[in-house]
């Protein structure tokens, strides 16, 4: 196997925080690589140095020659200045800057720079490659080209810099949590692209079905040592916990042993030379070998038990809400009960954080309103995180709320000793905020919004970076969570653990109140669309009923049936590729009238070719039975 990427004793350190020390690891050619560790391990620094933007105390970063590399930052630095169109087409890939010249060229309406930019993507056959690059824009929701980078969030700004890495179609890609920003349509289709990109990919990122679906390799960095999985996320979780009962079983042994060896130092002080000296060192190693044992202790979120609910929670009533033309919200109502936990889901942008802001009072509904009962007592877990002053200590932040905590067992803890409990050690409590990960300042916030006691929960993208041991916590906090919970999450495997039902954005203002989780949901949506196809097919009433001669499955069929499933799937991708280029991404009117033609044409075969295979398939299933 060809190997991509060599990291050879890797050591990093900030003053005496030792991130890594001596890892070393490989990435081969295809492999699908995903690196795991607990947040403040030095995931993303890892990923700076293996690009070059950080260099490493000691140790060796080498890639094969003659290969590209592009890198998706966490917090990606893009040009200020320039426009949407211009960051996107500033790419190194030849490509991207022919299509850039073309698109250009289209938007001055100038024929003369038209036909010459035509001739260029002509020269360098830049059509298909026109095509992918408009398809990975229209997926990501980037449509406003001439739109400045200093006017866009920090969640467009990270698509834009996701669409860049994309789109240079580099040999080798590094992706710094690729899902955060994006909504669970944009997953799903990002989650189907690199699974089936020979791209090689080295990332980090803690959305757990991502990591199975896409990754056949993980890399664990623990207590400082790197291993290695052959496998998806389900085979890494199988085989980590067998190495981690293998190892703590070793570490028990030697802490017998230890303390047999012990007894007898203790015991034969005048031994200690000579022909016992043996033994001394086997003592030391095995008082090391028992110190080793693995820390597999975990954040434990058990606050005050939830304050009591009276029978009037949350009654939302007829809300609606739109930004000029743009509808959110229309006509909204909801009452409600004692243990609903309801995920909210839709597309960036749809109204989701609108939603929360007005049961908040944040925002004012255009008509309708909300009203909380008086039991009621909410924290609301914002998107944009803490709001702390960067250079206050991590103490002081907890001690603003409470100098003494209760927890559910009835025990108090000191702000200090909370911390503890949530693996902040002392000498992490009287460092500044500023020095914290990403993943540690969540952490933090969300113990100040859990110490709150609320028995009404509001979670805005809780997930996001986060490690994989606090989310699992988080959704065991959730799970017995005795109020009420709202949470809006792009993490589908979160939604599945922690929400029983759904507010789903369908778009134009309408909010479906959906009774199961987001895989439910998502398997009602594929039986829905099966038979939305089933009922098209015509059905004959003018021939009297007659008992039907048996159809056999023969072998022309079935190679008429497999022909019909490639060319209904070549339909399908041909009818998305339209809409990408129909999404206001060409402002050519000839091309939009030559794109919406064939848009009919294929829409007709579509529906020829699908009942066509409908009848087949329901020969082929009646043979089988």
């Amino acid at each position: 196997m060809i190997t991509y990427l060599q990291t050879e004793n890797l050591s990093k350190s900030f003053a005496d925080n030792v991130l890594f020390e001596n890892i070393s690891f490989s990435v081969l050619k295809d492999q699908k690589a995903a690196l795991i560790a607990k947040n403040g391990a030095g995931k993303s620094t890892l990923l700076n140095i293996i690009s070059g933007l950080e260099s490493a105390d000691s140790g060796e970063v080498v890639f094969k020659s003659g290969i590209s590399v592009s890198y998706l930052k966490q917090e990606p630095d893009l040009q200020e200045d320039l426009t949407v169109g211009e960051q996107i087409f500033s790419v190194s890939n030849r490509l991207a800057q022919v299509v850039g010249r073309y698109e250009a060229a289209l938007s001055s309406g100038d024929y003369k720079k038209i036909e010459e930019a035509q001739n260029q993507m002509d020269a360098f056959n830049a059509w298909d490659y026109e095509v992918q690059m408009k398809q990975i824009l229209g997926k990501l929701d980037i449509n406003d080209f001439d739109k400045k980078i200093s006017m866009l969030s920090g969640g467009q700004k990270k698509r834009i810099a996701l669409a860049d890495a994309l789109i240079e179609q580099p040999d080798m890609l590094i992706l710094d949590e690729p899902t955060n920003h994006l909504d669970t349509y944009m997953i799903e289709w990002l989650e189907k692209y690199l699974k089936e990109t020979r791209t090689t990919l080295l990332m980090v990122t803690h959305d757990r079905y991502f990591l199975d679906n896409v990754c056949d390799c993980i890399i664990e960095i623990d207590d400082n040592r790197i291993y290695s999985y052959s496998g998806n996320y389900s085979y890494y979780l199988e085989k980590r916990k067998e190495r981690l009962e293998a190892f703590n079983a070793a570490a028990d042994r030697a802490e017998n042993l230890l303390r047999k060896e012990s007894e007898w130092i203790s015991r034969m002080p005048k031994a200690r030379s000579g022909k016992a000296k043996y033994r001394i060192d086997s003592f030391y190693k095995l008082k090391e070998a028992a110190k080793h044992k693995s820390d597999t202790k975990k954040v434990e979120i058990a606050t005050g038990s939830a304050r009591r609910l009276g029978n009037k929670i949350l009654e939302i009533k007829n809300i609606s809400k739109s930004y000029g033309s743009q509808k959110l919200i229309e006509n909204f109502s909801y009452s409600f009960q004692k243990g609903d936990k309801i995920g909210i889901v839709g597309r960036n942008g749809c109204g989701k954080s609108t939603l929360l802001n007005i049961l908040m009072k944040n925002i004012q509904p255009d008509s309708g309103f909300s009203d909380f009962g008086e039991t009621v007592c909410t924290a609301y877990y914002r998107q944009s995180g803490i709001e702390a002053d960067p250079e206050s200590r991590v103490i002081d932040v907890i001690k603003k709320i409470a100098e003494v905590i209760e927890l559910s067992d009835g025990r108090k803890l000191s702000a200090s000793q909370f911390l503890e409990y949530f693996l902040f050690p002392p000498k992490m409590q009287y460092a500044p905020v500023s020095k914290l990960s990403g993943g540690e300042r969540r952490r933090l916030y969300l113990m100040t919004v859990l110490m709150q006691n609320p028995n009404f929960l509001i979670l805005d993208e809780p997930t996001n970076d986060l490690d994989i041991i606090t989310l699992n916590v988080l959704e065991e906090y959730l799970d017995s969570f005795s109020g009420c919970l709202i949470v809006v999450s792009h993490d589908r495997y979160f939604l599945d653990k922690v929400a029983t039902s759904l507010f789903v954005f369908e778009g134009d203002g309408k909010i479906r109140n959906f009774p199961g989780n987001y895989t439910v949901y998502l398997t009602e949506k594929e039986e829905e669309k099966a038979l939305a196809v089933q009922k098209n097919v015509p059905k004959t009433t003018s021939e009297p009923v007659r008992e039907k001669k048996r159809k056999n499955f023969t072998y022309k069929l079935n190679l008429e049936y497999q022909q019909l499933e490639k060319e209904i799937a070549a339909l399908e991708e041909e009818k998305q590729q339209i809409e990408a280029q129909l999404s206001g991404l060409t402002s050519d009117i000839e091309e939009i009238t030559k794109l919406s033609s064939r848009m009919g044409e294929i829409e007709n075969l579509l529906e020829e070719k699908e009942m066509r295979w409908l009848e087949i398939d329901e020969i082929r299933e009646s043979d089988n039975n």
